[in-house]
């Protein structure tokens, strides 16, 4: 059975590309594409079996990613969602986890690594494109297994702040502590998650129950 996929982006032009990429995809089906958030909806609330991954753009007219990501979760809550963006910014990518994605691709992705991400996601529930070098399927499979991340009180008060829209010096600020001291929490956490960014650092705080949505 192919893994069924919605697609709600206002770039008309890349949704078309993108729809042909996908159907050369032999696991995958696009059944439902829109330019408009509310649209989508409405046309998600009409079919008779709901895609299995919805990918979401960020910026768009009318209603934008995040408040797309969030009536999605509240209607529709076994729908996974991705979010597909040209927005390489730190803030951008927290507000659409914490709406509810479960990962977040840039539209410069190649199609290996947009194929892999999908079937990561339909299978585990997330994708951290930080794994390709960090083993993260290994950890993702072995996630029961493994003996845990510990993180004492302050690291973990900073983990919550950085998978908010804080930027990191309003950050040291919460903490009242020097942006230095932030740096060497950000780190450490790095190292214990194994990640090699912000982004990577939230997928694993929400994969790992540190941070609750």
């Amino acid at each position: 059975m192919k893994i069924t996929l919605g697609i709600v982006d206002d770039q008309k032009l890349f949704v078309k590309a993108l729809f042909e990429l996908i159907k050369s995809f032999q696991d995958f089906e696009v059944i439902v594409d829109c330019a408009d958030g509310e649209a989508f909806l409405q046309r998600l609330a009409a079919l008779p079996v709901l895609p299995d991954i919805v990918l979401v753009d960020v910026k768009m007219d009318g209603m934008n990613g995040p408040e797309v990501a969030q009536a999605i979760v509240k209607r529709f809550p076994l729908v996974r969602m991705v979010a597909l963006s040209s927005i390489d910014d730190d803030v951008a990518i927290i507000r659409m986890l914490r709406a509810g994605c479960c990962a977040y691709l840039l539209k410069s992705i190649d199609d290996v690594e947009l194929k892999r991400a999908l079937l990561e996601v339909n299978r585990t529930g997330f994708y951290n494109a930080d794994g390709s070098n960090i083993r993260y399927r290994r950890l993702a499979q072995e996630a029961r297994q493994e003996p845990g991340v510990h993180l004492n009180p302050r690291e973990t008060q900073f983990l919550k702040l950085a998978c908010s829209d804080l930027t990191y010096k309003q950050i040291a600020a919460r903490m009242s502590v020097a942006e230095r001291t932030v740096d060497g929490y950000r780190e450490s956490l790095f190292e214990k998650l194994n990640v090699q960014s912000r982004v990577g650092m939230a997928l694993e705080a929400i994969r790992l129950h540190f941070v609750e949505l």
